[in-house]
Parts: structure tokens; C-alpha cells; sequence
């Protein structure tokens, strides 16, 4: 299991309400933030496992459905309790200059998996350890999961987290989007329906 260390926490008011905001180290040399909206029930916790989309979450790209699922994540979150954590797996795990560099294949008419593949990864490089020991960390076993992926289920799972329920997350769709959120249905498994 990867070791995780809490390193600072403070408040963070947010336009969708009061949050903490808590950064753990990760042994994989990464900081990760935990956003928690109310008191921490220790069963079936309300929990979104975000990874970082430089693009969609701060410059409001619309090639994915990233902001919109964070956001509703924060609405659902801020409304009912539980946890965000974010982590710093841009890119489905392969960094930003290889997004970028997927994002121009993409231009040039590959799909985002067929770009991921051209540029020598799998389709989805990310890993759920850090997240499962994050919330091993907060005495967190059993979690509402807030996701359209079934690998974050699985990989959730692997490393001894319940998932007692999975609550699909829904945002809006842009025109731009369209192609993009069928590969993830069509290629990635996502349950988009």
C-alpha cells in the first residue's frame, strides 16, 4: 500500500460552499488535495476521486466532461458531506506535455485512446493506491462513489476499499465533447447512459 502523509489542511470557501482543504504526500512524490464538506461518517462516505485536468478544471476546456463532473461533485459534496480528493493524475495518468501532445493527434483525427496509444501508454495509466490509502488514512472503508468509471471501482477495490454504492456523475455535454465522451463509452467502459 503507498504511504501518504497529511502535510497542511486549512479552511477553503468555495462558490459551491465551505470546504477543508488537506494535502496529502503521496509516495509516489506527488501532493494530493482532499477536499471534506461536513463531519466524516466513517460508513458509505460520499466520495469523488478526481484526477487533475489542467484543461477542463482551470481553463474550462470543452474536449472533456472534467470541470462539469468536478463541479457536480463539489454540489453533491458541500450538500450531503464526504470527500474530493484530487489527484495529480493528469491526462488519465500521462502527464500534461503527453496530453498535449495527445491533444494534437487528436486535432489530426485519432480518438483519446488511439492518441494514448500512438504516444506508447495504455488507455488509462492511472492507479487508485494513493486514493485507497488516503481514505484508509481518514478511517475511510466503505464509500457512495461518485463515477462513470468501472477501473476506479475495480482499483478502489483492489486495495481494500467497499464500494457500497456508485452513483453515477452526470454534466453537461458540449457539442465539442461528443466524440470524446463515446470513446470513454465505447472503448474506456464508462457508463455513460
Amino acid at each position: 500500500m503507498a504511504s501518504v502523509k497529511k502535510s497542511a489542511t486549512a479552511k477553503l470557501p468555495t462558490a459551491f460552499g465551505e470546504f477543508s482543504i488537506t494535502v496529502y504526500e503521496g509516495s509516489d512524490g506527488k501532493d494530493h488535495a482532499v477536499l471534506q464538506a461536513g463531519n466524516l461518517q466513517k460508513d458509505d462516505v460520499l466520495v469523488r476521486i478526481h484526477s487533475q485536468c489542467l484543461t477542463g478544471d482551470v481553463f474550462h476546456s470543452v474536449k472533456c466532461d472534467c470541470r462539469g463532473q468536478l463541479e457536480g461533485a463539489m454540489k453533491a459534496v458541500a450538500r450531503e458531506g464526504g470527500l474530493i480528493i484530487y489527484l495529480q493524475q493528469e491526462g488519465r495518468g500521462i502527464g500534461l506535455a503527453n496530453k498535449i501532445k495527445a491533444y494534437a493527434l487528436q486535432d489530426k483525427g485519432m480518438d483519446t485512446v488511439e492518441a494514448n496509444k500512438h504516444l506508447g501508454f495504455a488507455p488509462d495509466q492511472r492507479d487508485y493506491e494513493v486514493a485507497a490509502s488516503i481514505l484508509k488514512d481518514l478511517g475511510v472503508s466503505s464509500i457512495r462513489l461518485l463515477t462513470n468509471n468501472p477501473e476506479k471501482i475495480q482499483g478502489l477495490e483492489g486495495h481494500g476499499i467497499n464500494i457500497a454504492e456508485r452513483i453515477p456523475l452526470r454534466s453537461p455535454e458540449h457539442p465539442q465533447a461528443k466524440d470524446y465522451l463515446r470513446t470513454k463509452k465505447e472503448k474506456l467502459g464508462h457508463l455513460l447512459d
